[in-house]
């Protein structure tokens, strides 16, 4: 019998879970994609910021946490041009990484157009002069949270039909687009992810039964190359 006495005034540990990561899977059809994206886009007040966040994550393959944290001097030159890369230092691992920016760059180009829109559209919100790439609406000194952003992308999914999807999705969704697009080269996801092991970024990418079986179905299993 356990005897040991209970603090009455010891406060009750919560859970640091990040939201949006329990049963996330990468979104694994243009169909669902395209209708998420539009969702996004179309179905919020900030409707070009919240898309961009997703486009940039998903290209990037950087953790939520590290899209938030993005500084427009990270992206943009100071007229407005994307720049090549973006140098930034993981916030979970405190690597080092450098982010290749041209996936993402007209997707970049339109939201500080419309930044500058926005800004003029409503002057008495200083969103554009934020130091944030993807800035508070209520706060535009402040970035955007991850609980905001995990609630508009739920909020997204249901609009669009599109299940288990959360904040992780970007970046699960990314590292299967570049999986199956780069002829399932696991070393290079591993080190877009910063992932330590193969073993981790395979379990990572979820990869259903199906699509198992369809790369099987490209193996040619009496020869070897």
């Amino acid at each position: 019998m356990n005897n040991a006495k209970i603090n009455p005034n010891a406060k009750k540990r919560r859970s640091r879970a990040i939201p949006g990561h329990k049963d996330v899977r990468p979104i694994s059809s243009n169909y669902d994609l395209a209708n998420l994206l539009d969702s996004l886009q179309h179905d919020f007040r900030l409707g070009q910021r919240n898309y961009t966040i997703f486009q940039v994550g998903k290209a990037t393959l950087l953790r939520v946490s590290d899209v938030m944290r993005l500084r427009k001097a990270d992206v943009y030159t100071e007229d407005g041009r994307v720049k090549r890369n973006a140098f930034i230092k993981d916030k979970k691992t405190g690597k080092q990484n450098t982010l290749y920016l041209k996936p993402v760059r007209d997707d970049l180009l339109d939201y500080w157009q419309w930044l500058q829109d926005f800004q003029k559209a409503h002057p008495y919100n200083r969103i554009f002069d934020s130091e944030w790439l993807f800035p508070s609406y209520t706060r535009p000194d402040r970035h955007i949270t991850e609980n905001q952003y995990y609630k508009i992308i739920k909020r997204a999914g249901e609009l669009a039909g599109v299940a288990h999807v959360g904040t992780h999705s970007m970046r699960k969704t990314g590292a299967l687009i570049v999986y199956e697009q780069s002829n399932h080269n696991i070393g290079l996801v591993m080190k877009l992810l910063n992932h330590s092991s193969e073993a981790v970024t395979l379990d990572y990418l979820g990869l259903s039964q199906e699509r198992r079986e369809n790369i099987l179905d490209t193996i040619d299993f009496d020869r070897f190359r």
